[in-house]
């Protein structure tokens, strides 16, 4: 196991950096949260050396470097060459698109065989790719190709819907879950022109020359019944996005076919009302770091199963796998700041307080640990409230998000007695899929539930984060309820804080009523 593998992903949207060493996933961070900005097709230097900080590792020691395609605007000769001129003791793989995203999810299942599907918009003019999963090979089965694609479909109606296509697509699923599927025989039609299993769109609902409206042809609005030139109501938007998520599931299920194991990775693979209907008809993973930043994980992981050809899995324990800050880089950046602070000299001082202030029905800011790899805060970068606090939606979503009403938060709960309260599948250590709340505590967690009684669940383990696990206890043992409302700690459309400073920012840049900044307590 002396293999050190740099796994690069994403370097044309969203690139990361992970690195695998000692037979271990040892650290993984996105470039937008280290730099703050975005830079696509550029190597990503900040998070590049932030992970070999994490990982203890120094760049000559590297010897693999993956990387997963599409990597270069230009002749990906030409990078493959300054590749090379960086790292020159190191072998280099280059990994396919969607080979990086489906070996991201099954090398990282603890399936022995699965159905893996890659789906996205079109990574690399496939739109998705399904894929046996056997050992430690991935063989194609069956591939879709651009513009025949769910995420491109996806793309249309965010624009549709006066949202930002490429970006707010997770606004249209949660969107839905408040509509009902009334246009579901229209988007079926579309997807599958001729009754086809796999999804082949007709083309007859588009139009190439209407650059508005998501491109939808005037055959699309005369089905709807509706004038393209009129917005549609909040219940009309709410019934197509409903009919948009129905449809696609249908799709996704069909696309995985007479399987018992399934293994889920790529854009839609961070739907996780899609997750939840896969649930229910396979036993299935889902990479939750499913975007192209995830690709980085999936090169790595198939250079130490292909390229070196280990048969042992590395173990996927969590997803807290980015930069932590010791207490004095803390302290410096808040006496830079002539910031007034306390510090809190032991574990429990620091659960007492943050229990105190949520008891107050605060808001609190809670930065422990490493941050979070992906696009979910997981307790170590998130804003918190207790579910009693009886105007946690209001504070959260109006005051300090600014987001629309239909975009609930999590609810936080310690893995060992989530099933009192919520009925959820195994993808919710990762907050990649929802639950339903039971009925009896339906009142409790009322702002947070979604149509359907649907709620979005994060089981939390006590080996795994065991500081937000202590919280989450110490809570419930001041409340009766071990459960508090989990939203990640960003502003703005911001990426997820990552040093004191960023959370030093959005703390004085929004309604957050406390921050704790590792065992730093400020308040306004």
């Amino acid at each position: 196991m002396a293999e050190t593998i740099l796994g690069l992903g994403g370097l044309l949207s969203d690139p990361a950096c992970c690195v695998l060493a000692n037979g271990r996933l040892a650290a993984a961070v996105e470039q937008s949260k280290i730099s703050r900005q975005d830079r696509p097709g550029e190597f990503p230097d900040e998070a590049f050396a932030a992970a070999l900080h994490v990982a203890g590792i120094a760049p000559e020691s590297l010897s693999c470097v993956a990387i997963a395609r599409p990597f270069a605007s230009g002749a990906e000769s030409t990078a493959q060459l300054r590749l090379r001129t960086r790292f020159p003791n190191s072998d280099v793989v280059i990994v396919e698109h969607h080979y990086a995203h489906a070996a991201s999810a099954f090398y990282a299942s603890p399936f022995e065989s699965a159905a893996v599907l890659s789906v996205d918009r079109a990574g690399d003019f496939r739109s998705a790719v399904l894929f046996e999963g056997r050992g430690r090979h991935l063989t194609p089965v069956r591939e879709m190709y651009f513009p025949d694609s769910l995420g491109d479909l996806f793309n249309r109606v965010t624009e549709l819907l006066g949202f930002e296509p490429r970006a707010d697509e997770h606004k249209i699923q949660w969107l839905s879950t408040s509509g009902e599927p009334k246009h579901l025989s229209l988007f079926r039609d579309i997807l599958h022109r001729g009754g086809t299993t796999w999804p082949q769109m007709d083309r007859s609902y588009f139009d190439a020359d209407h650059l508005t409206n998501g491109g939808f042809s005037a055959k699309f609005f005369d089905r709807l019944g509706i004038n393209p030139e009129e917005e549609l109501s909040i219940e009309g938007k709410a019934d197509m996005a409903a009919s948009l998520q129905a449809a696609v599931a249908e799709s996704v299920v069909a696309i995985l076919g007479a399987t018992k194991q399934a293994c889920i990775a790529g854009g839609l693979g961070l739907n996780a009302l899609l997750v939840r209907t896969l649930e229910k008809h396979f036993d299935t993973v889902v990479q939750p770091a499913s975007g192209n930043a995830g690709t980085a994980l999936g090169a790595a992981l198939y250079a130490w199963h292909n390229f070196y050809g280990h048969e042992q899995r590395i173990p996927f324990t969590t997803l807290c796998l980015g930069p932590s800050y010791a207490p004095a880089e803390i302290k410096q950046v808040l006496e830079n700041c002539k910031l007034r602070f306390r510090y809190l000299l032991t574990e429990g001082d620091l659960i007492s307080e943050s229990v105190r202030a949520l008891n107050e029905n605060k808001i609190v800011a809670w930065m422990q640990g490493r941050m979070e790899f992906g696009p979910r805060a997981l307790g170590n970068r998130s804003i918190l409230a207790s579910p009693l606090n009886p105007y946690s939606t209001e504070n959260l979503n109006v005051y300090i998000k600014h987001r629309e009403s239909f975009r609930k938060f999590a609810a936080s709960v310690p893995e060992e007695v989530a099933d009192k309260y919520f009925e959820v599948g195994p993808n919710a250590r990762f907050l990649a899929t929802v639950g339903h709340v039971k009925p009896e505590h339906r009142d409790t967690f009322s702002a947070a539930i979604l149509g359907d009684e649907l709620i979005r669940v994060h089981t939390v383990r006590k080996e795994e984060n065991p500081l937000y696990h202590a919280l989450l206890t110490a809570a419930g043992a001041a409340t009766g309820l071990p459960v508090l409302y989990n939203t990640s700690f960003n502003l703005f459309g911001d990426p997820l804080v990552c040093t004191p400073r960023d959370a030093v920012r959005s703390f004085y840049s929004s309604g957050i009523d406390h921050l704790f900044a590792g065992a730093f307590s400020l308040e306004k």
